[in-house]
């Protein structure tokens, strides 16, 4: 029985690396298929799917990018699964040494492939070697959930999204460039099980989220929770630029007013928080607000959207 190694030495020469292993469909095609182009374009068709059988990691399942290791038998897997098989081979159990599949690699380079996100409305085609790169900054890449009530895994473009906010989180919509958002803790002393809320607004075609929480701020501060508001613009960074927003807090004859730029969903909401990027309201200043006698919060957060000219 040949080794896995002679596989990758037969496949120097171009007849050998364009012909996969042949299936019986395969061979009717062949033989039967004459010189037209519609079967020759058939024919092509295994040729690209036993290559990206032969670029998958069978460990981690995604495509491989050098350096590409083998074992002894010709069994490959990617360099970032290499140290999570403990140097054996997932396949045939050997010792894995530090062989590169140079074979492969070269066949991964002749390759010009569709970026994974064609579903989306990417009709983009790449070299192997840069596609992953570009699938990194792919405008049509899916966004994760706003949502940060919990851990929600769902991913999709805008308009699923809003469906997902709307059906499936019954977060409020609205329609609108202006708002007001009234802010109501019984306790203000509790932060644990951090109280948000987070409203979805629809205006200049585009949609926003506007997030109000509180958080403990850290042992410098005494971990007294501090209250924010920040907006996020359901698109890319450079598109979320032409839009800008101001948020405004008071009561007792007095006012804080924030004025900024929405960040995109791209970021998290974490980071965004803690980068302090909106209306920071301290506790006493906001019971300041509140008025009354001080034991219960009682916030309206006004603001507006508006695109730059």
């Amino acid at each position: 029985m040949a080794s896995g190694n002679s596989f990758f030495e037969d496949m120097r020469t171009k007849s050998e690396v364009i012909d996969p292993p042949q299936s019986e469909d395969m061979m009717d095609i062949v033989e039967t298929g004459n010189d037209s182009a519609q079967n020759i374009a058939k024919s092509h068709v295994p040729v690209t799917s036993s290559v990206h059988d032969l670029l998958e990691c069978p460990v981690c399942l995604n495509a491989m990018y050098p350096p590409i290791h083998q074992c002894s038998n010709g069994h490959t897997l990617c360099s970032s699964c290499k140290p999570r098989v403990h140097n054996r081979c997932p396949t045939c159990r050997h010792e894995l040494g530090n062989i590169r599949c140079l074979a492969l690699e070269k066949v991964a380079a002749s390759l010009d492939l569709p970026c994974k996100y064609q579903t989306y409305g990417c009709i983009g085609i790449y070299p192997y070697y840069s596609k992953l790169k570009h699938e990194s900054q792919c405008i049509y890449r899916p966004y994760n959930c706003p949502y940060a009530g919990s851990e929600c895994d769902i991913v999709g473009d805008i308009p699923s999204l809003v469906a997902h906010l709307r059906d499936d989180h019954k977060v409020d919509m609205h329609n609108g460039s202006t708002f007001n958002h009234r802010y109501v803790k019984s306790n203000p002393q509790e932060v644990e099980n951090a109280t948000w809320m987070l409203t979805v607004f629809s205006c200049f075609g585009q949609y926003f989220c506007l997030h109000f929480e509180a958080f403990q701020l850290g042992s410098r501060n005494g971990g007294a929770p501090v209250y924010i508001a920040f907006l996020r613009f359901m698109g890319d960074d450079n598109e979320a630029k032409n839009y800008g927003y101001s948020l405004e807090v008071g009561g007792q004859g007095r006012k804080m007013v924030w004025q900024g730029i929405p960040r995109s969903i791209r970021d998290s909401h974490r980071k965004v928080r803690d980068s302090f990027d909106g209306l920071i309201i301290q506790r006493n200043m906001a019971l300041s607000f509140s008025g009354g006698d001080r034991k219960e919060l009682k916030l309206r957060v006004t603001g507006r959207i508006w695109k730059e000219q």
